[in-house]
């Protein structure tokens, strides 16, 4: 009798708790979530078109060229009034400090003056023992081989331009010619001679 309420009372437990297989858990429940559809509202596109595409081009194209070009600046001339007496063109600068008289020459290879000059510079103490930095020969146009000393002139002033430190050669000639040559040139890019306005153009 015992035995048989044991049995009994087993199956009763068995069949009446929970089981946890005979449970149905939310986890194995199929989830609606994934097949919900969501519906956004939709944006009107811009209703845009290819000709006003090619209206938009052509009036950008029209606006660039219709910019204004930037001048193009250039420096301006440093020029030089010349006067020329029987074909020879004669200009002023000034050698520290002292306006003189020089003829344009192209084919001096510097600035040749004569003793005369190189002594007043000497006594104004523009030209100094420091300033000789050699002896140079050359020929003038006539052929003659002359001695001259080399001398560094600390200031040269063409037209509104003031030059530092060009080499000058002192000719050893009291009657000899103030000669601007090549050390002053080619300090500069270019030089135009306009013979109409007699002036010198240097730039």
């Amino acid at each position: 009798m015992i035995k048989c309420f044991t049995i009994l009372l087993i199956a009763v437990l068995f069949f009446g708790c929970d089981h946890p297989e005979s449970k149905t858990y939310e986890r194995n429940q199929k989830s609606n979530y994934g097949s919900q559809t969501f519906e956004t509202e939709s944006q009107p596109n811009p209703a845009y078109t290819v000709n006003e595409d090619l209206n938009n081009v052509e009036i950008i194209e029209q606006e660039m060229e219709n910019v204004p070009t930037p001048p193009i600046y250039e420096e301006p001339a440093n020029v030089l009034s010349m006067e020329v007496q029987n074909g020879v063109r004669y200009v002023w600068i000034e050698i520290n400090g002292i306006r003189l008289k020089f003829i344009f020459d192209t084919g001096a290879s510097s600035i040749c003056i004569s003793p005369a000059e190189a002594s007043v510079l000497y006594r104004q103490g523009t030209l100094t023992e420091d300033d000789f930095i050699g002896s140079q020969s050359f020929q003038d146009a006539t052929g003659r081989i002359s001695e001259g000393a080399r001398i560094n002139l600390r200031e040269v002033k063409v037209g509104n331009i003031v030059l530092e430190n060009i080499e000058a050669t002192v000719i050893d000639n009291f009657n000899a010619p103030l000669l601007l040559g090549q050390t002053v040139f080619e300090r500069f890019g270019k030089i135009e001679i306009d013979n109409e306005n007699n002036e010198i153009i240097f730039r």
